[in-house]
């Protein structure tokens, strides 16, 4: 009984009527229909007459139904028809044809033996407008993949940039515990601008954090892994993250160590106004983030105004020497410098920005260790660079000192040293008042001298070639 409900029904009688079940089947559910005979060969093609599948397909009558497939589904026509052979009905299965156009057409076929010894009939489905549809999919999932890790990279960026503009960096010796390199945004968050290179690392920490702290260095020290921590300074009730990550210095195992601000401040407080205050002043200096190798990854918009740039895109990839002036050639040794102690410093550098050169202070500090290495640039006017005298008072003193000199023969040397004199007083009076932006007491001041003097000193000289 059981055998007999597993045996396929005997189709025979419907074998003599296969080119016309072909017809039915395509007018009422398929897309194609082929009658094959018991040696693979087409016999009979079926399409809708108003949008047949393939014009190619009415010319495969007399083919091998394996010779219109291509050859990495060929296989899948002989299982096609084994299986129909053997039980009377083979299940679903794609191949593809090819086609004039030149691109494949995916039909998924299902096949029917009709009685023993006769007939197959394939019957298929077009699954272009699926695959379409599939690939729609696809290249729509693919898009929102690179926006999704787009939109990460920007915020990874902008993440890297607020810590480079806000971290405070230390290097501490991993086995004394004692700072070794401290950058300038450290020693005025935790020290109030005194030194700490020298000072054990757990110093400006309150004593409540100090254990803590002291766990977190201890900890990343023998598992060579980052971590990080909340921890408060020393008279200070803001909390802040502080992370120690290793990393292998020349002459030893090295500590570096971020501290930032953790999330707003809370109300009141002079020394939480003072984080505020700090971290607000910090996020305006010009900071650049760049790989290993000294190439842009990510820069703020003050650095961008500062190297007139017109967004990220026109810097991202440039080398950062390019904005350095003549400091450019030190890059490779400040590059270095980072690598081996976590924090270096370039001086002489200056950026141009089309009339005006403006004098930085430039600090770079390792952000990442191992292969992914990136540094975080951070640049600030120089307040100790000296102004630039005003536009053409060295070349005025220049010429008037040449013309004095045509004298020679006609006048005294001490006639023609007394005008060099007023000269000289003169132009340097005149340099006094630009540097102080016309203050004539505070001219006066830099010159040692009274403003009644100064102004003295402002008046014309004798022209060169005439007697005192």
């Amino acid at each position: 009984m059981n055998r007999r409900a597993h045996e396929p029904a005997d189709l025979s009688a419907l074998s003599g009527c296969a080119a016309e079940l072909a017809e039915v089947f395509v007018s009422l559910a398929s897309d194609i229909a082929l009658v094959i005979d018991d040696s693979g060969v087409i016999t009979r093609v079926a399409q809708s007459a108003g949008t047949p599948m393939s014009p190619a397909a009415e010319r495969w009558v007399g083919r091998h139904w394996a010779d219109t497939v291509t050859g990495e589904t060929r296989r899948k026509i002989e299982l096609l028809l084994n299986d129909a052979a053997s039980s009377g009905l083979a299940r679903r299965r794609e191949v593809n044809h090819g086609s004039d156009g030149g691109g494949d057409i995916p039909v998924a076929y299902t096949a029917l033996r009709l009685g023993k010894g006769g007939p197959v009939l394939a019957v298929g489905r077009d699954l272009r407008a699926i695959a379409a549809i599939q690939q729609r999919f696809h290249d729509t999932q693919q898009e929102l993949e690179r926006s999704y890790w787009k939109a990460r990279q920007a915020e990874s960026h902008h993440d890297l940039l607020v810590q480079v503009a806000t971290d405070a960096v230390l290097v501490v010796d991993a086995l004394t515990l004692l700072i070794v390199e401290a950058d300038a945004t450290a020693s005025e968050l935790l020290a109030h601008g005194a030194p700490l290179c020298g000072q054990p690392a757990l110093q400006p920490f309150d004593a409540a954090s100090r254990g803590p702290v002291r766990e977190l260095l201890l900890s990343a020290r023998s598992t060579g892994r980052p971590a990080e921590i909340h921890a408060r300074l020393a008279g200070d009730s803001h909390a802040m993250v502080i992370a120690a990550a290793p990393f292998r210095a020349r002459d030893g195992m090295r500590l570096l160590v971020r501290v930032r601000p953790l999330g707003a401040a809370s109300a009141g407080g002079a020394e939480t106004r003072r984080v505020q205050t700090w971290r607000a002043e910090r996020l305006s200096e010009a900071v650049v983030v760049t790989d290993s190798g000294g190439k842009v990854l990510a820069a703020n918009p003050p650095f961008l105004r500062l190297v007139q740039a017109s967004d990220e895109t026109t810097v991202r990839g440039r080398p950062i020497a390019d904005w350095l002036g003549e400091a450019a050639n030190d890059v490779p040794a400040l590059l270095a410098g980072v690598h081996e102690r976590g924090i270096a410093r370039l001086s002489g550098a200056a950026v141009r920005s089309g009339a005006e050169v403006t004098e930085l202070q430039v600090s770079a500090a390792l952000l990442a260790d191992g292969d992914q290495a990136c540094f975080g640039f951070t640049m600030r006017p120089d307040a100790s660079a000296r102004p630039a005298p005003a536009p053409g008072v060295g070349a005025e003193l220049a010429q008037a000192i040449t013309e004095l000199a045509a004298g020679i023969g006609c006048e005294t040397l001490d006639q023609l040293l007394l005008q060099a004199q007023r000269l000289t007083q003169r132009h340097l009076a005149q340099a006094a008042l630009a540097r102080s932006d016309g203050d004539a007491v505070a001219a006066a001041a830099l010159l040692g001298t009274t403003p009644a003097e100064l102004a003295s000193m402002q008046a014309a000289p004798t022209e060169p070639g005439t007697a005192a």
